[in-house]
């Protein structure tokens, strides 16, 4: 299985530099990830870096909490694309989501679905780790509803990250169609395989180079 297509090489630290970013960026080209991941700051830069390559610039928003507004996450979202980014990765509102403010958390997607208008694809980080399973249903079918191209297990900032039982509960309910992001602990090709296997169209790593050679690496994270 060539697993570099499904991979966003991600880099998300808060002590992230600019030569780092830029490594990543080379290696993302070198071996042809899907995506490369950066916190909003970078957004310029990693366009720049990325220009001329099938390899596109993703960018979060609201992350790692989800606790910012609805109005918010659009701005940060127009501007990322504003600054190259072709794909966002942003964070619910899990707060409300457990307190059964359905609307609150459709609204807040569907703000940052409108404010990419089909020029960036936009994928829901969940919180799994946050969440019982019956939410896991719920975040999924509100962000399939809000126009979301993807559903995505976890931020990696959290007290978990991918599992395969999540990923094939929010295979099972988004459908065939919209992408599932499995983000959070894949380190490895076994584990690669493992949530691809599992429903997933995209990973999420930061070992990424580890998992399409097949290598062990250490200290792999966001």
């Amino acid at each position: 299985m060539k697993l570099h297509g499904y991979i966003d090489h991600t880099l998300l630290k808060p002590q992230a530099t600019e030569e780092q970013v830029i490594k990543i960026c080379e290696e993302a080209k070198k071996y042809e990830f899907a995506s490369v991941c950066v916190n909003a700051y970078y957004t310029s830069l990693v366009s720049k870096e990325l220009q001329g390559t099938n390899v596109k610039t993703c960018v979060v928003v609201g992350f790692p909490l989800g606790a910012t507004t609805k109005e918010v996450k659009a701005f940060e979202t127009k501007q990322a694309i504003e600054n190259g980014a072709n794909e966002v990765d942003m964070v619910i509102n899990v707060g409300a989501l457990k307190d059964k403010k359905y609307d609150v958390v459709k609204e807040d997607i569907k703000a940052v679905v409108d404010a990419a208008k089909e020029k960036a694809l936009v994928k829901v980080i969940l919180e799994n780790c946050l969440l019982t399973k019956e939410e896991i249903v719920k975040a999924c079918e509100l962000s399939k509803e809000a126009g979301a191209d993807f559903v995505k297990t976890s931020t990696g900032f959290s007290t978990g990250g991918a599992t395969v039982e999540d990923l094939k509960l929010m295979r099972e309910t988004v459908g065939p169609e919209m992408g599932v992001k499995a983000s959070g602990g894949v380190r490895t090709k076994e584990d690669a395989e493992a949530v691809i296997a599992a429903g997933a169209n995209r990973i999420g790593a930061s070992a990424s180079i580890a998992i399409v050679e097949g290598t062990k690496t250490e200290n792999a994270g966001y």
